[in-house]
């Protein structure tokens, strides 16, 4: 039986120990935190629930739903508010369309791109391989839609620049629509048609998270890899092949060196921090994969009387396109979405700022960004700093993984890792995607591999 050591305790790390623990295996798992669950970190303050991190998921894939299962955890999918999507236009909220009524009725696009895209199933499939998000849906669409749709879309998914990401990596079922297809109309019609099967139909596409916050989550999954199985409040994590017996693991707690053999390591973490923790891969790889760009993250929690907000504000929460100028990236409003997260008569709302566009803001002062906040509150949503209970202000330096033209090198050089050194395994957000689901999913792709 192979010993395996996980090296990071976030949602990946922390899935994929379960699973092998679920298969038998001896695992352990190295955090340099204090506490397992990386973003994901649920508060609760004076009746409110709120989130450092991630707010929600989307279960759109079946490992979502068989890790739940898995674990006796239920799902909490979002109320039909999470249905509703707003975007800023000169300074007022438009719901984002979601049928072709009110795709013909709003205001969020002009009148050439709404006839543009009743030609789109007829338009030439592009030739690019590294073509833009932007580009992509420019030259299909139009730009009213880049800047009013997938500029604020690409904000509240990875804070970054449409121009800069690369579909065929950031966004890779839409490129796959074109490719395949020719077609995002097309595509859609022809996969709509596809038969599921009963594993395909857990993948339900709702919005979700666990009863009492995310938190659970990590919870459970700490209960089953066992608290006696991680050890967290390491520093200097190294490890070093051991000839062809595996991997001399090394790290410090608490003033000491522990040393061990394991047979597998897997990593989890950052491609910031791969180099101290693999000394041994050549600088031409590790450079492949450290060429990565993050999105700095401010998120502030902020606590509300209900009846400051207007019924017209009930929805998931509203994105703020870049042409906007604003210094938000965009508004959550989870107590909208699910139930007891709040005092009665009182909301919390999640406020993105930084991001690729002002990462400037991630050094702002605390007092500057409580400022901000109240100012944009203010003038988006005429909540004023009497109606305001709490702040709580959240930073992430490295929040978010940027899937720009680099990334294919990154993906090859990872590759190039794990053949030439058996046992080793580089996982992450660094590839397969950046959202809850593309985690867990990763954690099940692994472990079948055993």
């Amino acid at each position: 039986m192979k010993k395996i050591t996980v090296i990071g305790a976030g949602l990946t790390g922390l899935t994929i120990a379960y699973l092998l623990r679920d298969k038998g295996y001896e695992v352990t798992v190295l955090e340099k935190d204090s506490k397992v669950g990386g973003a994901i970190q649920t508060h609760v303050a004076n009746g409110y629930v709120f989130e450092e991190g991630p707010n929600t998921g989307v279960v759109s894939n079946p490992e979502v739903a068989e890790l739940f299962d898995m674990l006796g955890l239920k799902i909490e999918e979002a109320n039909r508010n999470a249905e509703k999507r707003l975007i800023l236009k000169n300074g007022r909220w438009h719901p984002l369309p979601s049928g072709a009524v009110s795709f013909l009725k709003t205001p969020l696009f002009s009148a050439a791109d709404k006839a543009k895209m009743m030609f789109e199933p007829f338009q030439k499939k592009g030739a690019d391989p590294d073509e833009s998000v932007a580009s992509l849906a420019a030259r299909r669409i139009g730009q009213s839609f880049v800047d009013y749709a997938v500029n604020p879309f690409i904000s509240g998914i990875y804070a970054g620049d449409p121009e800069k990401l690369v579909t065929r990596y950031a966004l890779p079922k839409l490129y796959r629509l074109e490719q395949d297809y020719g077609s995002f109309i097309k595509g859609s019609i022809q996969k709509s048609k596809i038969k599921k099967t009963a594993r395909d139909l857990k993948a339900t596409r709702k919005v979700f998270s666990v009863a009492g916050g995310l938190g659970g989550l990590i919870y459970a999954l700490q209960n089953g890899v066992g608290a006696q199985n991680i050890v967290c409040d390491i520093t200097d994590v190294s490890i070093n092949k051991n000839g062809d017996e595996g991997y001399c693991v090394a790290y410090h707690r608490n003033g000491r060196q522990v040393l061990y053999k394991s047979d597998v390591v897997i990593t989890t973490v950052g491609a910031y921090v791969l180099p101290e923790i693999l000394p041994f891969i050549s600088l031409e790889d590790m450079d492949a994969i450290t060429d990565l760009r993050y999105a700095k993250i401010v998120q502030v929690a902020v606590g509300v009387k209900k009846n400051v907000l207007n019924n017209r504000f009930c929805s998931f929460g509203g994105l703020i396109p870049q042409k906007e100028n604003r210094r938000l990236l965009g508004v959550l409003f989870p107590s909208y979405c699910f139930s007891q997260r709040v005092p009665e008569d009182c909301s919390v709302l999640a406020v993105y700022m930084g991001g690729i566009r002002h990462p400037e803001i991630f050094d702002w002062s605390d007092e500057r960004l409580k400022k901000t906040v109240e100012a944009e509150l203010s003038d988006l949503f005429g909540i004023n700093e009497r109606g305001i209970d709490f702040i709580h202000i959240f930073r992430h330096r490295h929040a978010i993984p940027q899937y720009e033209k680099s990334s294919g090198k990154r993906f090859e050089a990872i590759n190039k890792i794990e053949e030439e050194n058996k046992g080793l395994i580089v996982a992450g957000n660094l590839r397969n995607g950046i959202g809850m689901a593309d985690r867990i999913k990763q954690a099940f792709d692994i472990v079948a591999s055993f």
